[in-house]
């Protein structure tokens, strides 16, 4: 099992960032609280990581916390809550708000997370309250976030990453609208988008 990964971030493309970790180039998938958090690339940064070995593949998973990568291997345990729909859970509500959520027993909000219906936000609900308790405490994020010169493909990199994260062509196109002209960050536009789907 890897436990972490520390070196240099070498691309960003969420949810997906590549690691170059003494000349090794490690493609690690991440949800947007850890990408929020992220310095430059070219910047050294540390990612509390999960391996899923799957048949056809294995998938290295990365955290900016540990706190989000207790989350992540708590959430893959509950019935038909996959990798996929975990990394959606934690790009769309912060550890924190997702405690809250449950300690609320906030269906709502958590059906607005793609590919969480109303059974299965119910099931979180019921199954993750006692797994919340044994959480380990934070750690500090990965790396203070930097100020990277605005790639010209911001905004269809946002749009990659709202498919990857489950949401359907038109609505990643009705949330980007939604965002302020004057955000420029892939990181930004995504963070943006996400606050008006959970508002919608």
């Amino acid at each position: 099992m890897i436990g972490f990964l520390r070196g240099r971030i070498a691309a960003k493309h969420p949810p997906l960032l590549v690691m170059d970790v003494a000349g090794v180039g490690y493609e690690v998938e991440a949800p947007m609280s850890t990408f929020y958090g992220l310095p430059a690339v070219g910047t050294e940064a540390t990612l509390h990581t999960h391996l899923v070995v799957r048949e056809d593949a294995h998938v290295l998973f990365g955290f900016g916390t540990e706190r989000e990568r207790s989350l992540f291997r708590e959430l893959i345990k509950v019935s038909n809550v996959g990798p996929r729909i975990a990394l959606a859970i934690l790009s769309g509500v912060s550890v924190e708000d997702f405690h809250r959520c449950v300690e609320a027993e906030d269906v709502a909000s958590l059906v607005r997370i793609p590919g969480i219906g109303r059974k299965t936000a119910e099931r979180l609900l019921v199954e993750m309250r006692d797994r919340l308790k044994t959480l380990a405490g934070p750690l500090p994020a990965a790396g203070t976030a930097g100020a990277p010169a605005v790639p010209p493909s911001a905004h269809s990199e946002a749009f990659s990453a709202l498919i990857a994260l489950g949401y359907k062509p038109p609505e990643v196109l009705r949330l980007l609208k939604t965002v302020d002209p004057s955000v420029g960050s892939t990181e930004d536009m995504i963070r943006h988008a996400l606050r008006a789907a959970a508002s919608a």
